[in-house]
């Protein structure tokens, strides 16, 4: 039998493990020596061992490997003194036959064993044996042997390249003296005698001394190896090499009549410069680098860099522009029929259009769309980009950290590349895109710079004309370039950002607005995105009336316009289903498509009773309403608070409460009922932080109707800032708070003096079905709360 060194993975039968019994078959092997632990190959010509291993398949898969003495002697005339006595307990693993004749088998080593007689009654050798367990030894010494043995043997691992690395990691972690020296053993190359002395040996130590022998000689070896290799490789290095490559390529195209490649690729790049037709600055810093591309070898990785670099200032648009549209009439039309609404930004950007017609090389200005989300900021971008017949660029800044992607990456750094801004340029291909700047107000900071800070220059029309990336580190012209940037709240912005935008508030719809904006916009758009026919559907004005008032609380259409898919949906799964005949979506099917009914205008809140009070909110979402609630008990004249309130909230709670303490004679109010009761202030849906003075007036009317057991109007709502004079200060977000306040069926609004200016944003349709009261002081603002409930 003999070792083979590479065998092939297929599938062969696995013999389960069993025990071993104490008569063996003796597998003789020739030139190789199996040990414990270790899994070899061997492949099986001879009649015996073929019906040994036969017998195995079907009996115990264990048998004896020993080493015969002489190679030349058969296996069968085979004697007890024609082999070693000390051989190895062996498993056998897999099994395979192939059409030479031959046989092939995968064994594992397990013990060291002693023959005790030889016998070949079942056509092959047999024997009794004595398991031979290997010595004990924790001495200092073979603690020394098991470390220098481990550390030269994965020493060998590194420099050998027929050695897996797997085999250091084996070694690094085999601690047991007896496990070590039999893994060495099996992989080191040493004379087959020495090999069966080693098996013989049962002193884990003595193997150890023997095996560091070889393992020395086998490190000089590698070592001189190695160095005879380095000595020829610096005879001929690898830049030798190319150079003598790129010779006899320059020699084979010259004869074969064809330019060098570096050569067309240059003269390409010069062309492509020529073409950008770069400013002066431009145009020296990339004639440096291509001067240097020159230089520079192919192979080199600095050649990559400067190619990149020289690539992206030949794609730029530097002189490259669209030609606007300056028909102020059929940029109106593009705009009104692109959007419902919104008649303040329209003519805003009508008016840049008429002075960009009088004056060609107006910088063009930084506009801010300021709104909760729904209301049409990012697609009017889309629309003012048609209307001027410019390329439209979006950028998301939402959670963007690093500086980097807007001024770029300076290019001693690896991967570097320019900024956003520069980028979106070269990709659009003009030099005055509208590039529409997505959530301004998101844009974070941290560790890696300040990307606010880094707009400032973008967004200035005074600096953007001098815009110098990093990576570019020449100058860019931004100012032809129209920004418009959207923001869902203007708080979060860096007062000096805020400061270089010309900011255009989008408040959201009226109800009659959206029901045109569904009509004109999202039926159609959702009708042709599920499949239908608009012969198949069709939305009556109460049906959206009803979606608008019963599903959807918002200042924008987006909730309207996945109501309107959902609806959508459900008609496009009956005509999938086989139904022919048309839907008509009336107000009183609503509740077939979409459920019961979400949104109640007179919701629990809102009941006439003492110390509830309607309040007007403004959040990043749009207005809403806010019920505030006030109570007392007995007490020491505390204040209590919940709700989640803000600290500003929580100071305009204690001015009203000041205010009517200090003026509990003018409202008829008992004024010991201060001393010897708490009184209680709470806003209900505790878990959303509220916070803002707006809350002062409603706080203190809540607080006079549940002293003075008057119920407040639930129709009623309020707003304004209080002093500790009496005076009602003015509010912002007036028109979003008039809104919120139509959608929740208010018919009466209070509002401070100073804000009836205000009152102009608001759509007529919805000063019809409200009426204002203008208030200066909070007695005025009191004495009318409590005379229109009394009036109810």
């Amino acid at each position: 039998m003999s070792a083979q060194e590479d065998h092939n993975d297929v599938e062969i039968e696995i013999v389960p493990e069993q025990e071993v019994p104490d008569l063996l078959p003796v597998m003789p092997l020739k030139n190789f020596v199996l040990f414990p632990q270790m899994v070899a190959p061997l492949v099986i010509t001879t009649d015996e061992s073929k019906k040994l291993v036969s017998d195995l398949s079907t009996k115990s898969p264990h048998f004896i490997t020993a080493l015969q003495r002489k190679e030349e002697i058969d296996e069968a005339n085979l004697t007890q003194d024609d082999i070693y006595r000390v051989g190895c307990v062996a498993r056998l693993i897999k099994t395979l036959n192939f059409p030479d004749g031959s046989t092939h088998v995968l064994v594992e080593g397990m013990s060291r064993c002693e023959l005790k007689d030889l016998l070949s009654d079942e056509g092959y050798p047999t024997a009794h044996y004595r398991m031979v367990e290997d010595a004990k030894d924790d001495s200092l010494e073979t603690e020394a042997l098991v470390r220098s043995a481990s550390e030269q043997f994965q020493q060998l691992v590194t420099m050998s390249p027929n050695m897996p690395d797997e085999l250091a990691v084996a070694i690094f972690n085999m601690g047991a003296p007896e496990q070590l020296s039999d893994l060495i053993a099996t992989n080191l190359p040493i004379p087959i005698e020495v090999r069966q002395n080693l098996l013989a040996d049962n002193h884990p130590a003595n193997r150890l001394k023997t095996l560091m022998e070889f393992l020395n000689r086998e490190y000089q070896i590698l070592k001189l190896g190695n160095k005879i290799e380095n000595k020829v490789h610096e005879t001929f290095t690898k830049t030798q090499r190319e150079i003598f490559l790129r010779e006899q390529l320059k020699t084979i195209q010259k004869e074969l009549g064809q330019d060098d490649p570096h050569s067309n690729e240059i003269l390409e790049l010069e062309k492509k410069l020529e073409e950008a037709q770069l400013p002066a600055e431009a145009a020296e810093a990339a004639e440096k680098e291509l001067d240097r591309l020159k230089a520079v070898p192919p192979a080199s990785p600095e050649h990559g860099v400067i190619r990149t670099y020289l690539d992206v200032m030949a794609e730029l648009p530097w002189a490259k522009s669209t030609e606007d549209q300056l028909d102020i009439l059929a940029a109106e039309k593009i705009l009104n029929k692109d959007h419902y609404g919104l008649e303040k930004v329209k003519d805003r950007i009508l008016e840049y259009l008429s002075v960009l017609k009088l004056k060609s090389d107006m910088k063009g200005p930084i506009l801010c769309l300021a709104g909760p989300p729904g209301v049409g900021k990012t697609s009017l971008g889309k629309s003012v980009a048609r209307a001027l017949g410019r390329e439209f660029v979006r950028m998301s800044l939402g959670g963007m950290h690093d500086e980097a992607e807007i001024r770029g990456h300076r290019r001693t750094y690896i991967g570097a590349m320019p900024g956003r801004i520069i980028e979106s340029l070269r990709r659009c291909g003009t030099n005055n895109p509208v590039i529409m700047l997505d959530e301004i107000d998101k844009v974070g900071k941290d560790f890696r710079g300040d990307p606010a800070s880094a707009l400032l220059e973008v967004l200035d029309p005074e600096q953007n004309s001098t815009f110098q990336d990093h990576y570019l580190d020449v100058q860019f012209d931004l100012s032809k370039v129209l920004f418009i940037t959207t923001a869902n709240m203007l708080d979060t912005i860096p007062g000096p950002l805020r400061d270089r935008m010309e900011v255009i508030r989008i408040s959201g719809y009226t109800l009659q607005e959206k029901v045109h904006i569904a009509r004109r916009y999202l039926v159609p758009k959702a009708i042709r995105e599920h499949g239908l026919k608009r012969t198949q559907i069709k939305f009556d004005k109460g049906a959206l009336e009803g979606i608008i008032g019963g599903y959807t609380a918002e200042a924008g259409v987006r909730n309207l316009e996945r109501q309107i898919a959902n609806v959508c949906r459900k008609v496009a799964r009956g005509f999938a289903e086989g139904k022919t005949r048309p839907v008509g979506v009336t107000g009183n099917k609503l509740k077939g498509f979409l459920g019961p009914v979400k949104i109640e205008k007179d919701v629990a809140e809102r009941q006439a009773m003492p110390g509830v009070v309607t309040g007007l909110a403004w959040t990043p979402y749009g207005g809403d309403i806010l019920f505030i609630e006030a109570t007392r008990m007995p007490g020491k004249g505390g204040l209590i608070l919940t709700g989640s309130l803000g600290d500003v909230m929580k100071e305009s709670a204690r001015a009203a409460l000041s205010y009517l303490r200090a003026n509990a004679g003018v409202f008829k109010i008992d004024e010991t009922v201060f001393a010897k009761s708490d009184i209680h202030i709470h806003v209900p849906a505790g878990a959303t932080p509220k916070d803002g003075p707006s809350a002062g007036v409603a706080i203190s009317l809540a607080i006079l109707s549940m002293l003075k057991d008057i119920p407040v109007r639930p129709d009623l709502a309020m707003t304004g800032e209080i002093s500790l004079r009496g005076r009602v200060l003015p509010i912002g977000g007036l028109k979003e708070k008039v809104l919120a306040a139509s959608r929740a069926g208010i018919r009466h609004i209070m509002l401070p003096e100073k804000n009836k200016i205000d009152l102009e944003e608001i759509p007529a349709d919805i000063k019809k079905k409200l009426t204002f009261k203008n208030v200066q002081t909070i007695d005025q603002a009191l004495r009318y709360a409590l005379k229109l409930s009394e009036q109810e």
